[in-house]
């Protein structure tokens, strides 16, 4: 009777999963939650610019597609109006729909963004913190969110700087920055300063 219980509380231990001492990165955990929206919120919000912007879902970066308020001819050609404008909806809560669907934003206010100084390239943004100062999601977010836009210096990249004397650096969206927005946002060869 002792011997078929030790069998029993044995095989009930054993789950069939050996341990090991190597460490393994399976990833992120997989997430319940859809991370889409549907195309139809897109469609009925009030009209204005079409824009894309990252947010955080499941512990990613995920495109939305959003509608800004101001109307496209004021935002067209003018890349720190863009931004600026792309900058207020990472800013600004997920919708009832978004939240649901499993959104978030790490971009808190106050933030504003500038053109470049004097020297800067000529594709320069000013944040008003310094980008290092963000949490790297927020920042994550801006790089991406920036970059695949008419804000973006083009090659998935954006040239970021802060509001003070440091020179700004160009950053770069890559797959594996959406894929893991808390590491840190990778950087590409300095921009060369503008001729004027």
């Amino acid at each position: 009777m002792l011997a078929a219980a030790v069998v029993v509380a044995a095989l009930a231990s054993g789950c069939g999963i050996r341990t090991t001492s190597v460490p393994v990165d399976a990833g992120p955990a997989p997430s319940r939650v859809p991370c889409s929206v549907s195309g139809d919120e897109v469609a009925t919000q009030a009209t204005g610019m079409p824009v894309r912007v990252f947010l955080v879902c499941g512990s990613q970066l995920e495109a939305v597609d959003r509608r800004s308020p101001l109307p496209e001819e004021k935002v067209g050609g003018d890349p720190v109006r863009t931004a600026s404008t792309l900058l207020a909806q990472l800013q600004s809560e997920p919708s009832d729909s978004e939240r649901e669907a499993g959104f978030s934003t790490a971009v808190k206010g106050p933030l504003v963004v500038t053109g470049g100084h004097k020297g800067d390239p000529a594709d320069t943004l000013r944040l008003s913190r310094q980008p290092e100062d963000l949490t790297p999601t927020a920042l994550a977010q801006i790089v991406c969110t920036f970059a695949r836009s008419a804000a973006g210096a083009g090659g998935e990249t954006v040239v970021l700087g802060g509001p003070g004397g440091y020179p700004p650096h160009r950053y770069r969206c890559t797959a594996e920055l959406r894929e893991r927005p808390e590491s840190a946002a990778p950087t590409v060869t300095a921009p060369t300063p503008s001729a004027s």
